[in-house]
């Protein structure tokens, strides 16, 4: 199994509270993990998508009553809106015997759903923890082209003669079994048209109207189904940054398939050079870059990109603690940067500025830019 960089994460969110909500696409590793974590402390594990384990919360406050001395990982939650109010009383009792962290690790595969049940019940007593694809510390830089052709999904990513083939099974199933069984009744031709739409505009500004007509619905409908894609943690809709700079700033977000392996999938592209002799290339690898990276960010940090009506733009901005770090991402081993960037850094300031390119050297250039590679990126942010 390939170590998972959120592992000491978990480990340390469970020693600080009560519960730990690890969120996560289906696949991606979640219950992998939570049962690496379990292994290493009395605990129980119910899925509760299985009738079996159900059947075990038929009276749950007994249940948990009855494994108070155990760790409890309670896998798709979100199902079970009704539990999370006895998960509060049960927290609330074990505080007052004692008992303060530790209790329950809850994996969930719907963003919103799962934090909307748990914000108010377990308000302070929870921490949110969110699991992507594997990334390329994990499998290491060794591996960019692997990574970043099939995508991070464990299965695809080790298995690379079945890849593509396990890539088309997932979108199938997400459409025809998962995104139904959650109450949508989007037709699945339709949401496969809407998210191959995204993956040919990958990191294109999202325009409801635009791709609303084209399926014949309107805007507004159009932005709900990019709302459920989000949830679901397979679209990231990546906001624009919105201080007063005295620009006229672009308000409208970009959009990105989190995982390049499911953007090819889509576009239907097998390999390396099908995907180097497409038009989607630059924004996949654009894509690819900020999931990563944003994945190796400290905890709590924020990410926006930056455009003006006049042409100024910056790929990613990410903000943390005291720094704002300004990121243009070039599909080159001989990357420059035009005019627009160096504008837009002089409107937002950044602390550092830096260009991740294909490249394998660090090496300055004018201007305060740094030219670096992935990896080297990811790990100063590791570090940070």
């Amino acid at each position: 199994m390939i170590p998972r960089l959120l592992t000491a994460k978990i480990r340390s969110a469970l020693e600080k509270r009560p519960a730990v909500a690890l969120l996560g696409p289906r696949q991606v590793g979640k219950t992998t993990l939570a049962r690496e974590i379990a292994d290493d402390r009395p605990s129980v594990y119910l899925d509760l998508e299985r009738p079996a384990d159900l059947a075990r919360l038929d009276d749950p406050d007994l249940y948990f009553s009855e494994n108070a001395d155990k760790l409890i990982v309670l896998d798709e939650v979100q199902r079970m809106p009704g539990l999370f109010q006895t998960l509060r009383s049960r927290i609330d009792l074990n505080r007052r015997e004692g008992r303060r962290t530790g209790q329950f690790l809850l994996l969930g595969s719907a963003s919103n759903e799962l934090l909307n049940q748990s914000a108010e019940s377990l308000a302070g007593r929870i921490s949110y923890l969110e699991l992507p694809p594997l990334n390329l510390l994990e499998v290491g830089p060794d591996h960019l082209n692997q990574l970043w052709v099939g995508g991070g999904f464990p299965d695809a990513y080790l298995d690379e003669a079945d890849s593509f083939e396990w890539r088309m099974d997932f979108i199938r199933t997400y459409l025809e079994r998962d995104i139904p069984a959650l109450g949508s009744r989007i037709p699945a031709e339709t949401l496969r048209r809407f998210w191959t739409m995204l993956a040919h505009n990958q990191s294109q500004l999202f325009n409801a109207s635009q791709i609303g007509g084209a399926l014949e619905v309107k805007g507004q409908t159009a932005s709900r189904y990019l709302d459920l894609l989000v949830d679901l943690l397979l679209v990231r809709r990546l906001q624009p940054w919105a201080s007063n700079v005295g620009k006229r700033l672009v308000k409208s977000p970009k959009t990105y398939i989190r995982d390049s392996g499911l953007t090819h999938a889509l576009l239907g592209l097998h390999d390396l050079d099908d995907i180097l002799g497409h038009p989607v290339v630059g924004g996949s690898w654009e894509g690819f870059v900020i999931e990563n990276l944003i994945a190796a960010a400290p905890a709590g940090a924020e990410a926006f990109f930056y455009r003006t009506s006049a042409g100024a733009e910056i790929d990613l901005l990410l903000k943390f603690d005291k720094e704002l770090w300004a990121i243009e991402v070039k599909r080159t081993t001989a990357p420059t940067l035009k005019k627009g960037f160096h504008v837009a850094c002089e409107d937002v300031n950044p602390t550092a500025k830096w260009l991740v390119y294909a490249g394998e050297e660090t090496y300055p250039v004018r201007n305060d830019v740094t030219v670096i590679p992935l990896a080297e990126l990811m790990n100063r942010l590791s570090d940070s």
